[in-house]
């Protein structure tokens, strides 16, 4: 844990690197296989001639970025009040504080969700259609402490996103968790829920920022807690139940739609909701998820969507390192290019080509980069802590979350992915706007960000076996560094004439 006390310190110093002006201050920041972990570099040595340029164009403005973060799930909350007192507030800190990773945008499971204890809903007395009887009693006990706690610590606050999994069984065609459909007669109650929720967390000092629908509406195989809905179905679902239930009990949140895969599926769903008219006043835009691919972060489907509807917002509301055990203290592990996911071993022959071997930091660094790239305004990774299994997950879905624990031993394992994370939620803060840029060299990955008090962010990935040295022009101004092999940096500009 020193390693992570020492980073998180240093964090808060500034240094003066390898630039040509005198009007920039610049602060480089890099996580490599080597070793580094969100380091803040004293000195840049250059390996040879520089031919690796980026040019920035502040004027060149795009989308307005939103947060980035993780999720509240009863998994993570329920392991953190396994630890003592100290590692809790070491984690939560590591996560929301200004010194750590400066989360600004979450999510949370309405009902439960397969990083759960058990299945369970708010209402559990079927043909309740008024819901007498709805309470959030569940979430009182781990879930609702746990965002608390953060709202404590995070010095800016951050947004939630709710997703539900699926409605209470009786409202379903099938009376289950899996599969099956909101029967249509419940659609008012459904949408009752939503504002009941919506007002029981409010109450518990707790703001929810935007909904989704439905979590996966294609289905997730019937493996654990899911409802399907078509693209039809959740249009009518919003325009005559949802939207005017959040109007009729003065309620304001964010819509999102879809909430799955990107691909050909959200490719439909963009044309079929977002060229609604009738709908268009209900939503704020649509969420997306990662799991399609562990190469390709679609930006062919991401830019369709922009383009079907520029004034509404895309948010990537859940990825993660799914289908495998943690791999505890093994930082190379997360460097090296053998994680499989779900597509490994279930994918169609036909999309086996999505499903290759891949790196879990460059998966991470390379998706978040891509979509910025590519009109997304925010990112949001999955739980935010697991354990040495991958779980607690009740539909035994084994995944890896950034922040590893062991709660017989109450050790914490920050994993790179916690580093990687970090390069983009503390550098790139709400109401940052993407600008332009161009570079010369296809064997780095960047994205340049302008924030409100005028900084510029420079996030690049390194996947190349070699060292890069790289020129960057501002507006006539020079900087120059090496980014290590294998590496993320965060440059970080000030002008000191701001």
């Amino acid at each position: 844990m020193k390693q992570v006390i020492y980073a998180i310190l240093i964090l808060s110093n500034w240094s003066c690197l390898n630039q040509e002006s005198a009007n920039l201050n610049v602060a480089i920041y890099q996580t490599s296989a080597k070793g580094d972990k969100l380091t803040l570099l004293n000195s840049v040595p250059f390996q040879g001639d520089i031919t690796d340029s980026i040019s920035i164009f502040p004027d060149q403005e795009f989308q307005i970025i939103t947060g980035f973060g993780g999720a509240f799930t009863e998994s993570s909350a329920y392991l953190l009040n396994q630890l003592t007192k100290l590692k809790r507030q070491e984690v939560m800190q590591a996560y929301f504080s200004e010194q750590g990773a400066n989360y600004s945008l979450t999510r949370t499971h309405i009902n439960s969700c397969d990083f759960s204890l058990n299945s369970y809903s708010y209402d559990t007395v079927p043909g309740d259609t008024f819901l007498k009887h709805f309470n959030i009693s569940p979430d009182e006990g781990d879930l609702i402490p746990m965002i608390k706690e953060a709202q404590k610590i995070s010095p800016e606050g951050f947004k939630i996103i709710a997703s539900p999994w699926t409605a209470p069984r009786w409202m379903k065609d099938n009376n289950a968790w899996k599969g099956g459909q909101l029967l249509t007669e419940y659609y008012p109650t459904w949408a009752m829920y939503f504002s009941k929720y919506i007002k029981a967390y409010a109450e518990q000092g707790i703001e929810i920022w935007g909904i989704t629908v439905e979590n996966e509406p294609l289905g997730n195989g019937e493996n654990w807690e899911s409802m399907h809905f078509s693209p039809h179905q959740m249009s009518d679902f919003i325009k005559n139940h949802l939207g005017p239930q959040m109007k009729k009990d003065s309620l304001k949140p964010n819509i999102l739609i879809y909430d799955q895969n990107r691909g050909d599926e959200l490719k439909e769903w963009a044309i079929e909701m977002l060229n609604d008219k009738e709908l268009e006043p209900w939503i704020y835009g649509t969420a997306v998820h990662w799991y399609s691919s562990t190469v390709d972060w679609m930006p062919g489907a991401l830019n369709f969507t922009h383009n079907v509807a520029p004034q509404k917002h895309i948010i990537h509301t859940e990825g993660c390192i799914d289908a495998e055990v943690p791999k505890w203290q093994e930082d190379s592990w997360y460097w090296s290019k053998n994680a499989t996911d779900w597509g490994w071993d279930w994918a169609p022959d036909s999309q086996k080509i999505d499903h290759p071997k891949y790196v879990p930091v460059y998966r991470y660094a390379r998706d978040i980069i891509g979509c910025l790239n590519s009109w997304v305004e925010g990112w949001v990774d999955w739980n935010m802590v697991l354990d040495e299994k991958g779980g607690p997950n009740w539909a035994k879905n084994w995944c890896i979350a950034p922040v590893i624990v062991n709660t017989e031993k109450d050790e914490v394992y920050y994993t790179p992915l916690y580093y990687t994370l970090s390069h983009f939620s503390k550098f790139i803060r709400p109401e940052a706007k993407r600008i332009g840029y161009t570079m010369n060299t296809n064997e780095l990955m960047a994205t340049t960000i302008r924030n409100r008090d005028g900084s510029i962010v420079v996030v690049l990935l390194n996947e190349s076996e070699i060292p890069k040295s790289v020129h960057i022009d501002l507006n006539g101004e020079s900087i120059e560094t090496t980014i290590s092999e294998k590496a993320i940096q965060s440059i970080v500009i000030h002008s000191i004439l701001d």
